[in-house]
């Protein structure tokens, strides 16, 4: 599988950020995962890992709703700020939140998706299949 360039998990939890990374390193997905605890460590790792529209920018940011700080819409409000060729990252929010209002804001929003938290094989696979036109191999990679 051809991989993404860079991921950017942002989630105030290090236990959810600990699990994904695991999950997206041993699916082998991505040459680069970068993480942020909220929306705003979030936004700071956009202007300096990637503070030019280049080929090391995330191309697919995981975004938690409820944070610290600045949660994930208002990480949204700030990211829709930023110039139009820095705001080219595939934007899925991840939650355990089912409140309506929650989901309510997220279907208004300008993301691509969302996904109920944690992430999965399968989960991951659809976010790469239906983003990305990629598939995942058949089975797990050794080692």
């Amino acid at each position: 599988m051809n991989k993404l360039a860079c991921i950017l998990l942002v989630d105030d939890d290090p236990t959810t950020n600990y699990l994904h990374q695991l999950l997206l390193r041993r699916l082998d997905v991505a040459d680069q995962l970068l993480v942020a605890l909220n929306g705003q460590e979030a936004l700071d790792v956009l202007q300096t890992q990637a503070p030019t529209a280049s080929a090391e920018n995330p191309v697919l940011v995981l975004l938690d709703v409820k944070m610290p700080v600045l949660d994930g819409f208002g990480f949204l409000e700030a990211y829709a700020q930023l110039p139009p060729e820095r705001q080219q990252a595939v934007v899925v929010m991840l939650t355990t939140s089912l409140h309506p209002q929650d989901m309510a804001r997220m279907r208004q929003s300008l993301i691509a998706g969302f996904f109920n938290k944690p992430l999965t094989r399968d989960k991951v696979g659809d976010i790469l299949l239906r983003y990305f036109d990629r598939q995942l191999p058949a089975t797990d990679p050794v080692g």
